[in-house]
């Protein structure tokens, strides 16, 4: 029998929609309230290590992630003009039959796991947030802004890397802080030649594409900026048109045509990481996801850092004696993978804005991939 019987989740994204289903495995009565009225997370593509593909296995997403999205296996390198240099192998995880990676539109994603968590039987309330929580001994009381007051033995809090609970319950922690990179994202249709991720890499600009369908991939682009800036949205087709200029590969310039044309669909987002100390708890109180620890895309493994948290909690309420032991089990098994991801990607954007070294950078990426492979 869990250690908590009612619990709330603050925020709707997928940290959180992976906790609140879990939960509900372990009979677990769970609200969640999210603000977002039309509950809908932004973004182009996303690309989903296999890793990820096993946590969205085990929450039994797996079969509509395949239907609705793209697997693949590998990464191919390629340099600029468009000679392959070799491929990155993607391991299959351990204890799993998933493919080594995948991908899939951020909303898509979205929708598969918001109909997951209504089906568990999660109460849902969109357009919800809270005033006020009021710890006390055995429970927490949540004031929320509809005016309603309800008590719970726990509220898991994932509302994002710009979370207010946080700045409430750790004043001590810095804003997330920007890291001098860009990512430029563009959706695209999927010519035939392209079946799995490919990276052309030259000089502080990385360009690289990903399948997200039968139809369609989405492109990305790294550019280092050395200030975070506002760009007008009417500039941005232009922008990342010149940014691939450099690159002669004939299947590169194809794409900046599509760029410029007014149904390509970009997404701009200035890059920034944030790792909180543990204890991730205020008392009754515990933050899981980009709430404590957001990374940049360099390991492909940010929202699934997030869903393995939400699945590894639940798994410790279920099985705990106190809520304490809950949150030292937790811990202990989130802490030092969420740090490996997080640092070991801001090590791969020093590397792409300094144009470092390229063994440097193969080895991490490397011993990233093996450790994420490993059961969670």
């Amino acid at each position: 029998m869990a250690v908590v019987s009612r619990v709330l989740t603050i925020g709707g994204g997928f940290s959180g929609m992976a906790a609140a289903i879990q939960m509900r495995k372990a009979d677990i009565a769970v609200d969640l309230v999210e603000i977002d009225s039309s509950w809908r997370p932004e973004g182009a593509g996303i690309t989903v290590s296999g890793p990820t593909l096993r946590a969205l296995d085990q929450i039994g997403v797996f079969g509509e992630f395949k239907r609705r999205g793209y697997l693949s296996d590998g990464v191919e390198l390629f340099t600029p003009a468009g000679h392959r240099i070799g491929e990155i192998p993607t391991p299959k995880p351990v204890g799993s039959d998933v493919p080594g990676g995948g991908g899939i539109m951020r909303p898509e994603l979205g929708r598969i796991l918001a109909d997951a968590t209504r089906e568990a039987g999660v109460s849902v309330r969109v357009g919800c947030s809270y005033t006020e929580i009021t710890q006390h001994d055995s429970d927490v009381e949540v004031t929320f802004t509809d005016g309603t007051k309800r008590r719970y033995d726990l509220v898991v809090v994932a509302d994002g890397v710009h979370s207010k609970t946080r700045a409430l319950l750790f004043p001590e922690v810095k804003p997330p802080q920007y890291i001098g990179q860009v990512v430029w994202r563009a959706v695209l249709p999927r010519p035939d030649e392209i079946v799995r991720p490919r990276m052309w890499l030259g000089g502080t600009v990385k360009a690289g594409v990903n399948p997200v369908s039968p139809s369609h991939m989405y492109m990305f682009v790294t550019e280092a900026r050395r200030d975070k800036q506002q760009i007008e949205r009417s500039a941005w087709p232009q922008l990342v048109a010149d940014m691939l200029a450099p690159f002669s590969d004939p299947v590169l310039t194809a794409f900046r045509s599509h760029l410029l044309a007014a149904d390509a669909a970009i997404d701009y987002r200035p890059l920034a990481n944030l790792l909180v100390p543990a204890p991730w708890n205020r008392g009754r109180v515990i933050l899981i996801g980009d709430t404590v620890a957001a990374t940049t895309p360099h390991l492909a493994s940010g929202a699934g850092i997030g869903i393995e948290s939400g699945i590894v909690l639940a798994e410790e309420l279920a099985r705990a004696a106190t809520l304490q032991d809950a949150f030292d089990r937790f811990h202990a098994r989130r802490w030092e993978r969420c740090r490996m991801v997080i640092e070991n990607s801001a090590q791969l954007c020093r590397i792409e804005m300094e144009n470092g070294d390229k063994a440097e950078q193969a080895r991490v990426m490397r011993e990233s991939t093996v450790g994420l492979t490993q059961p969670i």
